[in-house]
């Protein structure tokens, strides 16, 4: 069973949400909020597999609602401005239904979803990112990130051969890459496990690069070594 949210300030949206997932038996709808800030609230104490999101709504915007979140369900977003629909995909989104859609559309949406969740529905691990610099989006494969560094309100993202310096800070880049492959061991870098070659004392070892480990988060690093 998916359990799904609607955020959406057009109660006609929430509607036709509704509707279209009652055609679709393994959706359960387990909240429905018309302003983003309340799903905040309500998503701080609840899972939800799923958001449909609108994008423009009062106080919050869905975007910024999502740079929040401490761990991101899946979401497809639903809007009536395309424009918004490159920014979604930076923010790893997993559709974007356009107003008005077909209950086709929806569809689709919802079998992307589907793919991407376990048995259990649990969230599957990203494979890729967009990074976004001054003009351009890169697409990365996360297996590709060696370690992430921080650089005032932008990231540095290294990779095998190359480094994308990131529009986003490395706290938000750190909800947006999964748990269980990357770990924040200074409050200047986050690295990938899989690519950590050697730990000598306070220092981490990816490869020729060297990473300090600060005191706050030694005992994370201890416990993955025992």
């Amino acid at each position: 069973m998916i359990r799904y949210m609607i955020i959406d300030d057009e109660p006609l949206a929430h509607e036709l949400i509704k509707k279209y997932a009652a055609d679709i038996p393994d959706l359960q709808l387990v909240k429905q909020c018309y302003q983003a800030i309340d799903a905040l609230v309500y998503l701080e104490k609840h899972p939800v597999d799923l958001l449909f999101l609108d994008i423009q709504m009062p106080k919050l915007t869905g975007f910024q609602l999502l740079r929040t979140l401490p761990r991101m369900p899946r979401v497809i977003v639903v809007s009536a401005y395309q424009e918004y629909a490159m920014e979604g995909y930076e923010l790893n989104v997993d559709d974007y239904l356009l107003k008005p859609y077909s209950f086709a559309r929806f569809v689709q949406a919802v079998q992307k979803v589907r793919s991407q969740l376990s048995p259990e529905g649990n969230t599957v691990d990203p494979e890729r990112l967009f990074l976004k610099t001054e003009k351009t989006y890169y697409q990365v494969q996360v297996e590709d990130i060696c370690y992430v560094e921080a650089y005032g309100n932008f990231s540095k993202v290294h990779l095998d051969g190359r480094m994308v310096l990131h529009n986003e800070g490395i706290s938000q880049l750190e909800k947006r890459l999964p748990g269980s492959r990357f770990m924040r061991v200074h409050k200047s870098y986050l690295v990938a496990v899989a690519a950590i070659s050697a730990i000598e004392g306070n220092l981490i070892h990816l490869g020729k690069h060297r990473i300090p480990v600060g005191q706050k988060y030694r005992a994370a690093l201890n416990a993955l070594l025992s």
